[in-house]
């Protein structure tokens, strides 16, 4: 892609692999390869830091860039995010929404709010106990002991895991950018491969996508209005555990592993979606085909 014969530049920085945290680096990696792949197919080069200083790589090398997009655990997103705001056109989540979904018991409370089904929250008992700002499934655990600092119970709920990925579009404004008030694009809807090991804790193991599912229009719906709700704007993904109905378990304001799965079985480029629907000119539906298993260490083998 170019303007007046120059090229695009398109800014992307993944935390994790930058970081090399050793849980989740590859995971990381795999997103960014991902989107460094799907960026340059439709004619962007790729601007990338050189350290996990990643604050003042964003000053340093994002203003020269025409899109920007940050990949990084809830609780430093939304910072980040702030920082390329100020210098880039943000193609994912905006920083103020980020803040909102990254607190995992603020933002229950507040989709309960609105008569979306979430977990309901636990001091005592047997329950599901997670980090307030946590990602990656770390930390969560089943337990019937106190919940630590910065932590918080809810009901363990007995179903399937699945979660739901999306695209929210934004316009921006003379002061802002804000959610463009269309609904949010489903790319797909995923399989989580979830395990509970013998002391509780909770293992993300990847998943599959996309999947078939009779209760697919129920669970999308869910997720939908889970999204619009947070106001998040660029990929998100809203995992739910399928009961009696979907609840919701956690809303990702940012590209998550599912996109490696997506991007191999997608007629259409996710750099190109995130790219327009950012401008509030997203598509009104992709095109999938085929099936696929992707790891959490971003392995894809096709079903």
């Amino acid at each position: 892609m170019t303007v007046h014969g120059c090229s695009m530049k398109a800014f992307l920085a993944e935390y994790a692999s930058l970081a090399g945290d050793p849980v989740v680096a590859a995971e990381g990696a795999a997103m960014r390869d991902v989107l460094t792949a799907s960026f340059e197919a439709i004619g962007y080069e790729v601007v990338m830091p050189a350290s996990a200083d990643l604050d003042a790589e964003i000053r340093r090398l994002a203003p020269g860039c025409d899109v920007g997009l940050v990949i990084a655990p809830d609780n430093l997103l939304a910072g980040f995010t702030r920082t390329l705001e100020g210098v880039c056109h943000n193609v994912g989540c905006g920083a103020m929404n980020v803040a909102v979904a990254a607190n995992k018991q603020r933002s229950s409370a507040i989709l309960a709010q609105h008569e979306i089904p979430v977990p309901a929250e636990r001091a005592t008992g047997r329950r599901v106990v997670k980090p307030v700002r946590g990602y990656g499934a770390l930390g969560v655990r089943l337990s019937d002991g106190p919940a630590g600092e910065g932590e918080f119970g809810q009901d363990y709920i007995e179903g399937e895991h699945l979660s739901v990925s999306l695209v929210g579009s934004r316009v921006v404004g003379d002061v802002c950018e804000y959610w463009s008030g269309d609904p949010p694009l489903v790319l797909a809807l995923n399989r989580q491969a979830i395990e509970v090991d013998a002391d509780g804790a909770f293992h993300y193991r990847g998943g599959e996508t996309p999947i078939d599912h009779p209760r697919r229009d129920e669970c999308l719906a869910v997720a939908r209005k889970a999204v619009e709700v947070l106001g998040c704007q660029g990929y998100a993904g809203v995992d739910l555990v399928l009961a009696d109905r979907p609840y919701v378990v956690d809303v990702n304001p940012r590209v998550t592993t599912s996109v490696v799965g997506i991007a191999a079985v997608m007629e259409e480029e996710i750099a190109d979606v995130l790219v327009r629907a950012s401008r509030g000119e997203g598509p009104s539906e992709v095109h999938l085909s085929g099936r696929v298993r992707y790891g959490a260490d971003g392995s894809v083998t096709r079903q």
